[in-house]
């Protein structure tokens, strides 16, 4: 590039930043525009720098990447969880929340400087592996990464299925790193998993909300009540990190016939949602606890918030992991984007759960299960009685199940035996039900 034309090329940098500076003070009446004049300055500045890098350093630098790199370090000062996204990490984005990506299953973001884990995606490579939320993720393939950006971060885990990925990483109950291969894989995005813990009491699973999540849920439900009255719900958000506004609004609004799901504030005021729920065709009105835990965040929080400030359920669990700010994808011009926080949500209540969380109404952390389960295996029963009588009508049943029904029912049965807050949930419920059902008398 000659001279004049490097000097046309950093004008028109210059006026571009400038005309969009000025269409955006207009378009906002609320920044004083006696401020103006300070930002030409500083815009200044930064071709200015542009300029001296482009003349000076020791080798050539792409336009292009200069600027990339600018906008980069300028997003990434306002919060950990704003970015800039490369055409490629934007691309990556969307698909994420529609398919499948290949990966090691984890969502990850910036507390406290530093590269953390919100949680592992069940069923992936870093759960199998016992990666846990609050996980602090120190190098990824022995490189440091306090100074790396979010999406930088996450390109450097993600890659092709079947190659490795270390990761070292601290935890609270361990006084050394911990070092975890992966192997990648393709993460499956079914955000949805449901099972019947007892005759008509459901589990459903939520991993995450996607754009499908509010649809599979709702064709779940219609099957299941159709068949007949549910007695209770257990609704699992634990280390659930999240996903689409929407979706958690469509999820919350299946169980509410009235009153507010969740409102947003924004410097914008386009960003200023205050959604409400609408009336359902078909009443539920059956019990729901919602489990939660510090892995539950965002879209997650804004679900068990609804839920619990409209008391349609109770929740259940530990305090939430307090992520209560909104992203917006912005697409710009090159096929780059910018993923920026532009509102902060409240529960129906106002709540703001920014940095503090939900909190359960009944505290009950989750007790690992002994590796070894002997429960029951010191007390004798009926059928192990040497010439005992056997259950005909028991049997009848268990031959006329199908494989993949036993294998089902096999999972369900070693879920209530090694999660106590599962195990709890559904004792809540059965005693509600019990309950329900006895008169008063004076």
């Amino acid at each position: 590039m000659r001279p004049t034309n490097k000097k046309i090329f950093f004008q028109l940098i210059l006026l571009s930043l400038m005309v969009s500076i000025f269409l955006f003070f207009n378009g906002n009446s609320r920044i004083v525009k006696a401020g103006t004049g300070e930002v030409y300055k500083n815009i200044e500045l930064l071709t200015e720098a542009i300029r001296k890098i482009e003349k000076s350093y020791v080798e050539p630098q792409d336009a292009q990447k200069l600027i990339h790199g600018a906008i980069k370090g300028m997003v990434q000062s306002l919060d950990p969880h704003s970015s800039f996204l490369s055409k490629e990490e934007h691309q990556d984005l969307l698909m994420e929340t529609k398919g499948s990506f290949s990966g090691v299953g984890i969502e990850i973001t910036v507390r406290d400087n530093l590269l953390t884990v919100v949680s592992p995606i069940e069923g992936t490579p870093a759960y199998k592996a016992g990666v846990q939320a609050g996980d602090r993720i120190i190098k990824i393939n022995g490189k440091p990464t306090a100074d790396m950006t979010l999406p930088e971060a996450v390109k450097s885990i993600r890659g092709e299925r079947g190659t490795k990925v270390n990761l070292t990483i601290m935890r609270e109950s361990t006084d050394k790193p911990m070092e975890i291969t992966l192997t990648r894989d393709l993460i499956p995005m079914k955000s949805v998993r449901t099972y019947l813990l007892a005759p008509e009491i459901a589990y459903v699973r939520i991993t995450n909300f996607q754009s499908k999540t509010a649809n599979d849920l709702a064709d779940y439900l219609q099957a299941i009540e159709a068949e007949g009255k549910l007695k209770g719900l257990i609704l699992d958000l634990r280390n659930n990190p999240g996903g689409l506004l929407s979706q958690a609004i469509e999820v919350s609004d299946l169980f509410l016939n009235s009153g507010v799901i969740v409102s947003t504030k924004g410097r914008d005021s386009s960003q200023d949602l205050h959604a409400t729920a609408h009336k359902e065709e078909v009443e539920r009105d059956y019990p729901v606890i919602a489990l939660v835990n510090g892995g539950s965040a965002s879209a997650a929080e804004i679900v068990a918030g609804a839920l619990q400030d409209n008391k349609r359920a109770i929740i259940l669990g530990t305090k939430t992991f307090g992520k209560g700010s909104v992203q917006t994808i912005i697409p710009l011009s090159d096929g780059s984007g910018l993923r920026l926080t532009t509102a902060v949500y409240y529960t129906p209540n106002g709540r703001s759960i920014q940095a503090s969380g939900i909190s359960p109404d009944i505290e009950l952390k989750f007790i690992p299960p002994p590796e070894a389960n002997k429960e029951d295996s010191d007390i004798l029963r009926e059928k192990d009685l040497k010439g005992h009588m056997e259950n005909q009508q028991e049997h009848a049943t268990e031959n006329e199940k199908t494989g993949e029904e036993r294998e089902i029912e096999k999972r369900v049965k070693a879920m209530i035996e090694r999660d106590n807050q599962v195990r709890s949930a559904l004792q809540l419920i059965q005693t509600w039900s019990i309950f329900s059902r006895m008169k008063t008398g004076l």
